[in-house]
């Protein structure tokens, strides 16, 4: 047994079909200085709002991989937790998030591989209600067993 899985952790064990779990964040100016500076993606049309203001979005958005990295907190520190590895995500973007908007993530059990231990995850990121960004993730949970 493994007993230094953090707390919160969901082994592959106790994982089921349709169990979901999300986050709620406020996209900051911050947050998305940060994120290009981290990412080099210093595109203007998420940094500069005269740039932005003259493109089909009419102002300045967040990168679309800061949102869809929202979908990888919840999966590495809530489903299936710490220890959970990534094998693949496919993402479509949907809608433009902007900064001030609370962005909803949310991943849910659509397949589960015990033996394998591999885990399907619907993914969705919604603003308001309107859904912004849809995929789906492909991880390799923790297990509570040695392998």
């Amino acid at each position: 047994m493994l007993d230094n899985l953090p707390r919160g952790t969901i082994c592959i064990e106790d994982i089921e079909m349709g169990m979901s779990r999300h986050l709620r964040k406020e996209v900051t100016d911050q947050d998305i200085e940060m994120f290009a500076q981290i990412s080099t993606d210093r595109n203007p049309v998420h940094l500069d709002d005269d740039y932005a203001q003259d493109t089909i979005f009419e102002g300045r958005i967040a990168h679309g991989m800061l949102t869809a990295g929202l979908i990888s907190a919840v999966i590495g520190e809530q489903l299936p937790g710490h220890g959970t590895v990534y094998m693949g995500q496919t993402l479509k973007f949907l809608a433009p998030v902007r900064p001030g908007d609370v962005v909803y993530a949310e991943v849910k059990v659509v397949e589960i591989d015990i033996a394998k231990r591999r885990v399907t995850l619907d993914c969705h990121c919604s603003v308001d209600g309107k859904k912004v960004l849809i995929g789906e993730a492909k991880v390799l949970a923790p297990s509570r067993k040695f392998d």
